[in-house]
């Protein structure tokens, strides 16, 4: 004999629920229901919010659940939306701006010998470069030429001016006595 998935449709025979009373069914499933919430989410402290999340929502639902065999059904996909809620709310919380907050000045950076110091700094790294790729980082970074018009200047394909530049950046970003400076 097949035992009727929906209670109303049991022609009048109502079986006893296997769990008399909500906290009877927590008590009793909470270990499997906290493990369907961990592999959701990547934190087990987000997981122990999200069952406590789907439980209450299984609570206030408790007398309208017509099968409580079914019960552990429920609660996932109790689980399931709260968590695509939370995802969803997250991503409508981040927006793009117009414009990136700048960090706080550092004190020293008003200081005219920091600033001279930090010129100096940086023309000895230049100097330490190759002489095609240091002429390609002035021509690009202090004469403010576009690409382009540096590989015009220099007479060489654009991206040799792209890949000398890169290089040479990378050797800046190397330099010692810059590094002291970050």
């Amino acid at each position: 004999m097949t035992t009727p998935v929906c209670t109303s449709a049991s022609n009048g025979m109502t079986r006893p629920s296997p769990y008399p009373s909500f906290a009877s069914y927590v008590r009793a499933r909470q270990p499997v229901l906290l493990r369907t919430a961990r592999s959701l989410t990547a934190n087990p402290s987000d997981a122990e919010d999200l069952l406590q999340t789907a439980l209450t929502k299984t609570y206030v639902a408790w007398e309208r659940i017509e099968d409580h065999r079914a019960l552990d059904g429920y609660v996932r996909r109790a689980l399931l939306n709260t968590r695509t809620s939370q995802w969803r709310r997250r991503k409508v919380d981040e927006f793009m701006c117009d414009e990136l907050p700048e960090p706080d000045p550092v004190a020293s950076a008003d200081d005219p010998a920091e600033r001279q110091a930090l010129r100096d700094a940086m023309w000895r790294a230049i100097l330490k470069l190759p002489a095609r790729q240091r002429a390609m980082v002035v021509l690009r970074y202090y004469e403010d030429l576009s690409e382009v018009q540096t590989a015009e200047v220099l007479g060489v394909s654009v991206g040799t001016v792209k890949s000398a530049v890169s290089r040479a950046l990378g050797k800046l970003r190397e330099d010692p006595e810059l590094v002291l400076v970050r």
